[in-house]
Formats: C-alpha cells, structure tokens, sequence
C-alpha cells in the first residue's frame, strides 16, 4: 500500500515537473519573440512615418494645415490668367539691387509663391543651374517673379549653385535641384531654366502639359529662331513623372553642351513628343555674356550622345553623387550649394 502511495505521488511530481519544463520551454520561445518583435517596432515607426510624411506632403506640401484649408475652400484657377499682358519691353538696370527686386515682391516668402484668389492648377519647381552670374540672377528674378505671378501659379524657385573648381555641370545640378526641391513639396512640374535666358511674353506659360514642352522657340540672338530642328535646351519643362520616367538628365557632361540633346533622346527613347509654343510666344532675351572659365565646351559631348539608349538607365537621377554644402532659404529664392566629388 505505501509502495502504491509512494508511486503515484512520485507519478504527479513527474508530470508536474514535466508540465513545468514544457511550460519554461514556451515561456522562453515567446519571450524570445515578443523581444525580436519589440526590436523591430523602431524601424516600423521610421517606416510609417516616412510613409504618412510622403501622403502628407502629396496633400499639403510645405503649408501650414490653417493655408491648406483656406487653399481647400478657393476655387481653382482659370487655365488661361485674367492678368496676362502679352509681349512685354524688357528693361535690365545696370544699378539694380537685391532689395529693390524684393520691395517689389512682397507676397514672396522663402522663394514661394501662391494665388491668394485662386488655388493654383499646377505646383511649379523652377531650377536655375548657376555658377558666377549673380548679375544675370538678379534680372532673372526681377522678370520671372512677376511674370509667373501673373500666370496665377504656386511656385518655388530654386538656385542650384555649383561650388568648387571642377568645370560647370549643369545637367547634374538640375539633377540636384530635382531631388532637393522634392524634400520641400511634392511640384507637380518642373521648370529647368538657364540664367541668361528671360523670358519676353507672358502667355508662354509655365506649366507642364501631357508631353515635354520645350519653352525657347527663339531668342534675340538668333534672330528669335529655332537654334536647330532638334533643340532642347534653354528652357524645358517636364512633369515630375515624365523627368523621373526617363532618369532625368545624365551626369556625365562637364562644360558646355550635350546635355540638353541627351535629354532629348531620352524623352524621344519613351516615345514622347515635345511641344512648343507658338514662335511669337515662346521668345526670350538672352543677357549677353561671355563664356565662363570652367565651362569650356565639352568635346567629349557627341561620344557621350552616342551610347544614350545603352546607359540612360544607369546614368541620371538613380546616379547622381554630390556633397551637400548648404541649403539656404533667401526671401526670393532658395539657393542649394553642391560640390561634386567626381569630374574634370
């Protein structure tokens, strides 16, 4: 009899020893779990949040929620502005200052711009490639502020300077100004836009359509026509989807030309066909300069021209290397400061 009683006790100590190691063995399981899990709550929170800024941005841009709802209640903007004027007589002081082009931009914050009576139909990027042309900066702005204010657009302007000795590239820099200006606003189009080049009639107008649009139809300098058949440079616009569709522009062009035509095969590579205005519309005022030390033409342009449909995939935006030196928020622009580690 206490043989039987000693054995079942001794019975019940097993199994209950045994439950309690089964029960040790899954508590450590799911300790191990929930721990490996924890860890990985941070890089889902980084995850998110990246995520809800991106539709945040997509819906509001960089304004505040009080702008935002007053933008919510206006109406949208007639396609056609009631104020533009047609052709205007440009005038470039020789004495003019910085501070004279602000008093006459007063509603211009941190190089924006918005409608107060209307809700823009198109966010617009302006990238201006630069590199010693402050007095060509100045004209630019005195005529373009009031210029795209006139078309009833929100706008940034956006000055990529290219610091440094290596020669000028200016298809990288708007490479640059394409990525940064994205991490203020999600512009729906963007206008690359030479420094020299003004623009004369205000129904040339700065948005981006259904295909690349191709602004400078002539300039004074060429008796205001077309450079050639082909010409793609000056001043473009293309749409945020259609410049990141093919790549943006390459990097690969140090000094002077090739890159606009580069671009070009790019868009034609995806079947696109780029517009123009009509030739008395689309004229420009190229402020006569120089050509700058380091931007010596490219001879190496035509050789580079020729493999565009082999490396336009992996020469452009998924490529571009530069080192950020400073990104500064003036009253009528934003100016981004680049230096570049590779080129000549």
């Amino acid at each position: 009899m206490s043989f039987n009683v000693t054995f079942h006790l001794s019975y019940k100590f097993r199994l209950l020893l045994l439950f309690t190691l089964c029960l040790t063995v899954v508590g450590w399981a799911t300790s191990n779990y929930f721990v490996g899990a924890i860890q990985e709550i941070p890089k889902a929170k980084d995850l998110m949040a990246s995520l809800n800024k991106g539709l945040v941005l997509g819906e509001k841009g960089t304004v505040t929620e009080e702008a935002s709802v007053k933008k919510a209640n206006l109406n949208n903007c007639s396609s056609v502005s009631p104020h533009l004027k047609g052709q205007n007589k440009l005038v470039f002081k020789p004495d003019l200052t910085l501070e004279e082009v602000q008093a006459e931009n007063p509603e211009v914050h941190r190089g924006r711009y918005h409608p107060e009576e209307c809700r823009a139909l198109q966010r617009v990027a302006i990238l201006i490639p630069h590199r010693h042309r402050e007095k060509h900066l100045l004209y630019l702005l005195e005529h373009l502020h009031p210029f795209l204010q006139r078309q009833q657009l929100e706008y940034g302007i956006y000055v990529i300077h290219q610091a440094g000795s290596k020669k000028f590239n200016r298809a990288r820099l708007l490479n640059v100004g394409y990525l940064e200006a994205l991490k203020d606003e999600i512009w729906d189009c963007f206008i690359f836009h030479d420094v020299d080049l003004v623009p004369e009639n205000d129904l040339n107008l700065y948005k981006c359509e259904d295909q690349p649009r191709h602004l400078v139809v002539g300039r004074n300098s060429t008796g205001y026509r077309l450079r050639y058949s082909g010409y793609f440079g000056g001043v473009t616009a293309l749409s945020r989807e259609q410049f990141f569709k093919v790549n943006g522009f390459s990097n690969n062009y140090w000094g002077w030309g090739g890159e606009d035509d580069d671009l070009r095969l790019r868009v034609e590579l995806h079947r696109m066909k780029i517009t123009r205005p009509l030739p008395e519309v689309g004229k420009y005022t190229m402020i006569f300069h120089k050509r700058d030390q380091g931007n010596e033409v490219n001879v190496e342009r035509m050789k580079l021209l020729h493999q565009v449909s082999r490396v336009w995939r992996t020469d452009g935006l998924s490529s571009c290397d530069y080192k950020l030196l400073s990104v500064d928020y003036n009253p009528l622009y934003v100016n981004i400061t680049v230096d570049f580690w590779s080129g000549p």
